[in-house]
């Protein structure tokens, strides 16, 4: 049975219209422990059958790993996707993280081995993946146009930077939108950096719409999962969740949906310049996500909704100490 075709959404002013849902990749290059090829490949698929036009990757992903599989699924369909790009996170051979890298002259390299992972031309969205502190940002902003003006990438994108970050670099070129992460149980943003972004006519693409599976009940699966080091998946926080991923639960079965597809409606109700990257895996997963699209929330279910999970109940950060003091999304401004 085929879905309805959902109204599209525009990132920013300027950036380009997408489906109101957008498929984000790094789960398929063992972020999340164990994964299969064929399966990722099977997920890409269905979401471009399924008419899903974003898939968002990091050239960090899997070292290079996530990419080349993206290109393998878009080989033939490059005409009905667009490509989201992260740069910046340095990686060592035991699969550590060394830092970051804004340089002009890096980002120019880490392009290059983009596309040809990607088998593109260009990528149609190009953003740092962190802040750079040792490289300003308007130099960030500025290498991007010139990649602009060359024809290599599209938009410009920023992720997890602060309002200020934001204004100063769209100054020096606009921006079509942030990624960061926003759901029921991480509301920051709401603070000053969607205020920004709807003043300057720029989008937000929404990672973590279910917190990395914990507003769905999904657990980390062992030492190679990377949540598993995560604040909110490990210790008293974890059972204190657990409450709030019950009461979610109990609320979607109410109106007979799942708690994921619930978790998702919320974030798109937020706003039309809001897109939920969702991190599916397989095409159940995918299917699953989708459905969220048929759900209409009223202002009432809303208000139900965050009154079942407030803002701030969650316990634990979004990353360790250490990963969070270096987010300029979560600075105070």
């Amino acid at each position: 049975m085929s879905r309805p075709i959902p109204a599209p959404r525009r990132l920013g002013a300027a950036g380009p219209l997408v489906f109101p849902i957008a498929l984000g990749a790094m789960g398929m290059s063992r972020m999340y422990g164990a994964t299969d090829d064929a399966e990722s490949l099977a997920t890409l698929h269905a979401a471009i059958e399924r008419g899903v036009t974003l898939i968002d990757t990091g050239d960090f992903y899997g070292s290079g790993h996530n990419e080349a599989l993206i290109g393998r699924a878009i080989a033939g369909r490059r005409d009905r996707v667009l490509l989201s790009v992260k740069f910046g996170a340095l990686r060592d051979p035991s699969g550590g993280w060394t830092g970051v890298d804004n340089r002009p002259v890096a980002i120019r390299n880490f392009l290059a081995y983009s596309l040809q992972r990607l088998g593109v031309d260009h990528v149609d969205i190009y953003r740092p993946a962190r802040l750079d502190p040792t490289v300003p940002i308007e130099d960030v902003a500025g290498a991007i146009a010139d990649l602009v003006k060359a024809g290599y990438v599209r938009h410009f994108g920023l992720s997890e930077v602060g309002a200020d970050t934001i204004r100063r670099a769209h100054a020096v070129h606009p921006v079509a939108d942030v990624q960061i992460e926003y759901s029921l149980i991480s509301r920051g943003p709401e603070r000053s950096i969607l205020p920004t972004l709807r003043a300057l006519g720029i989008g937000l693409t929404a990672y973590g719409v279910l917190s990395r599976g914990l507003l769905s009940g999904s657990k980390p699966s062992g030492p190679t999962d990377f949540r598993a080091y995560l604040p909110r998946f490990t210790g008293d926080n974890a059972a204190h969740n657990q409450r709030i991923v019950d009461t979610l639960a109990a609320a979607a079965r109410a109106r007979g949906v799942m708690p994921s597809q619930l978790a998702i409606a919320w974030v798109l109700s937020q706003g039309s310049d809001i897109v939920p990257v969702i991190g599916a895996r397989r095409p159940a997963q995918l299917d699953e996500a989708l459905g969220a699209l048929t759900l209409s929330l009223t202002p009432e279910d809303v208000a139900a909704i965050e009154a079942a999970v407030p803002a701030g109940a969650v316990a634990g950060t979004r990353y360790d100490a250490h990963q969070m003091a270096a987010l300029d999304s979560e600075k105070t401004p």
